[in-house]
């Protein structure tokens, strides 16, 4: 494919993508300030965080993807100019995310005690089943402003929730330097303090937005044309609930795969578990910024299928996966660059910090196709396709990359490598695998089916 054919599309992708990768950094952005800051004070604290994370983050993904059900919708009913359509979409987007996130906080409440069964440290397990608890709840707060977010990013407003972000991660960062150390006469709550910084946070973040969707002149005639809020349309829900669920599970499929990876290093140790936190936690954030790439990529294929321009859909996926591509290669080089003094950032233990330097290198070596997959995936949202990716990443992760890092880590005794090494080769997998499904059906596809309550368009 000519360069010439995508250049038209990489400022617009850009335009578009570049608020939602700040806005997707404040999520993992999170998670650094409070592995950071609970480093610090010592490494079981650090390994009782990526404990939490590992079974946190799989809840908060199959919420975070439920929600992303709400943005291709939003997108092709703007396009036609539907705005009664638009209103249903405001109401029933984000009533299902609000009830979304009290089952998913209920249910992290439940299965947070399965911590104490999964032959993790003890002293580790102490410290990381209260932190999971308390980051269960901000998981409430958390898909309400996914509700009203994922409304307003189907319309192109990207730069409001962005900037709420940067807000919510400095009250954060401030919250956790007060809190875990003890600053300014508050109480010293060590690792619980991050928890309850990230519940604060999360819960500002979910009132502002609110406040901006409900409040701003020019999406007042949505919320006009918005049905009764207690009365949601069940057309609408189940067209809700048919492109999220199946995105929130693909993304438990992998975002377990790496949870369950954390779980097997802390089988060799707390200083093992550490090490994993920091090499996850950097090579999260690149992550997070190339899902900003694929969420611009769900809005433009989508509307470009919506009209029609099938042709303008392939290009506008194919530009994502470039821009990917570029911005990705540049972090695997920084990476192995930095990585032997990445660790001095978290923690000062020197078995830790050489364990660390090893992930780091293969987290670099991961870059291109952990960027490519993700791109991959908000493209193929575009098309509405998100089944099949599901099945991908199912097989992917968990009948490749966990099984041959099980081998490789334990049987053949490569210890935390290997278990990397098997994350290296699924996730290979599913960014070829995605990458060819796009080409077949970027090419082939027509127009999604419409209902009459779901219009097609494209963003102008």
């Amino acid at each position: 494919m000519a360069l010439s054919s995508l250049r038209p599309h990489v400022r617009p992708t850009l335009l578009l993508a570049y608020p939602v990768v700040l806005s997707q950094l404040g999520h993992i952005l999170v998670s650094v300030c409070d592995s950071v800051m609970v480093g610090q004070t010592g490494t079981v604290p650090l390994a009782a965080v990526s404990l939490g994370v590992s079974i946190t983050t799989v809840v908060m993904m199959l919420g975070l993807g439920l929600s992303m059900g709400i943005t291709p919708l939003v997108a092709a009913a703007d396009g036609q100019g539907n705005t009664k359509h638009l209103g249903e979409l405001l109401t029933n987007g984000v009533v299902l995310c609000a009830v979304a996130g009290v089952l998913l906080a209920g249910l992290g409440w439940l299965i947070a005690p399965l911590l104490r069964h999964l032959d993790q440290p003890a002293a580790v397990v102490q410290l990381a089943l209260p932190w999971a608890r308390v980051v269960f709840l901000s998981l409430i707060p958390l898909m309400v402003f996914q509700g009203f977010k994922q409304f307003a990013e189907g319309l192109g407003l990207t730069r409001q929730a962005m900037q709420l972000s940067v807000l919510a991660n400095v009250l954060n960062a401030v919250l956790c330097y007060v809190l875990i150390f003890g600053n300014f006469g508050a109480l010293r709550l060590g690792m619980m303090g991050a928890a309850w910084a990230t519940l604060v946070a999360r819960t500002l973040m979910a009132i502002l937005m609110a406040a901006y969707v409900l409040r701003a002149p020019r999406l007042a005639v949505y919320r006009a044309a918005a049905g009764h809020w207690l009365r949601p349309v069940g057309a609408v829900q189940r067209r809700l609930l048919g492109l999220g669920l199946p995105i929130g599970v693909q993304m438990i499929f992998e975002v377990g795969a790496f949870g369950f990876s954390a779980i097997m290093v802390g089988w060799i140790g707390a200083t093992a578990q550490a090490a994993h936190q920091i090499a996850i936690n950097v090579a999260s954030v690149t992550y997070m910024a190339a899902s900003g790439i694929g969420a611009a990529a769900t809005i433009r294929v989508g509307n470009l299928l919506g009209l029609g321009d099938r042709a303008g859909a392939r290009h506008a996926g194919y530009t994502a996966y470039l821009l990917t591509f570029a911005f990705m290669s540049t972090m695997a080089l920084l990476l192995i660059a930095g990585r032997a003094w990445v660790p001095q950032f978290y923690n000062h233990d020197p078995a830790v910090a050489a364990q660390a330097v090893t992930l780091l290198l293969i987290a670099a070596l991961f870059q291109v196709s952990d960027g490519l997959q993700v791109v991959g995936l908000g493209a193929l949202r575009g098309l509405h396709d998100v089944k099949i990716p599901s099945v991908v990443a199912l097989l992917a992760y968990w009948a490749a990359a966990l099984p041959l890092g099980y081998f490789l880590g334990f049987v053949l005794g490569w210890g935390a490598t290997g278990v990397w090494i098997g994350l290296l080769v699924g996730l290979s997998l599913v960014a070829g695998l995605l990458l060819y499904r796009f080409g077949r059906l970027s090419t082939t596809s027509v127009a999604p089916a419409r209902s009459v309550n779901e219009p097609a368009g494209i963003l102008r």
